[in-house]
């Protein structure tokens, strides 16, 4: 039996943890299904983005909808004002701000305190709510994503400023990724996913490239979702063996420990 382990996230987000595993002896596979890219140079997007930067100050809190959020702001912004509290997703966020020296120390981080659920709807039940009201939040994001955040907060009488940080888009198949792609669904693996719009991509890939049958032998692979909604959507597509295992690398070990 093969157990690789299929990583999905972008090269950049699985490299570390695919060193890690490859320590551990196990046989890892990067298949990306998601690219991360900067905005591109001078565009009004890039404009708005480098305006907001500039003007932290009039917000009450900014919320980041991802580690690849956190990075695109601080990898331009070096110095983060000490009354602008910041929201997040999960532990690989808090994780991302570390590395930038922001932490409970010395700035009000809200973020989800069940792994399971590391989701926006969670989130709102740990921000302070009545005490934005009336006052400015910043959210950083893609150029797609869900708008239940921003409407909540709006709804809550908050103002909210949707500024996109990066650009997301589907992987795309060469010949070779293709190939490999097929060996992937054929062998044992265990394939982690970390979002619906990534499983709905490998979907779109598999049938493009292999069709029906294709898609049968997709549906029998083990798959690892760090969501109940991911785990949802993938049961709901036909995917027979769907395991929920939580956000973040930590829990990609501990679901190691107790599969294999």
């Amino acid at each position: 039996m093969n157990n690789t382990i299929v990583l999905t996230r972008p090269i950049a987000q699985s490299q570390a943890l695919a060193k890690q595993l490859e320590a551990l002896r196990y046989r890892v596979a990067i298949f990306p299904l998601l690219e991360i890219a900067a905005l591109p140079e001078r565009s009004e997007l890039q404009i708005k983005l480098q305006t907001s930067l500039a003007n932290l100050d009039r917000y009450a809190m900014a919320a980041f909808v991802s580690p690849n959020a956190i990075h695109a702001v601080f990898q331009q912004k070096t110095r983060w004002p000490a009354h602008v509290a910041i929201a997040v997703l999960g532990e690989g966020s808090r994780l991302a701000l570390a590395q930038y020296g922001i932490n409970d120390t010395n700035t009000r981080i809200y973020s989800p305190t069940d792994p399971l659920k590391s989701d926006s709807e969670t989130l709102l039940h740990n921000i302070d709510l009545p005490a934005l009201k009336g006052h400015e939040v910043v959210i950083f994001r893609a150029e797609t994503g869900r708008e239940l955040l921003a409407d909540a907060l709006t709804e809550h009488e908050i103002k909210v400023d949707k500024v996109i940080a990066y650009r997301r888009f589907a992987a795309t198949l060469s010949e070779q990724s293709a190939q490999q792609l097929m060996a992937l669904l054929t062998e044992s693996s265990r394939w982690v996913i970390s979002s619906s719009e990534a499983l709905r991509t490998l979907e779109d890939l598999v049938m493009q490239s292999a069709g029906e049958v294709g898609v049968v032998k997709m549906h029998q692979v083990n798959l690892w979702v760090s969501h109940q909604r991911i785990a949802q959507f993938a049961e709901k597509s036909g995917f027979k063996h769907v395991h929920l295992i939580g956000l973040g690398d930590e829990n990609i070990l501990l679901a190691l420990q107790s599969h294999l």
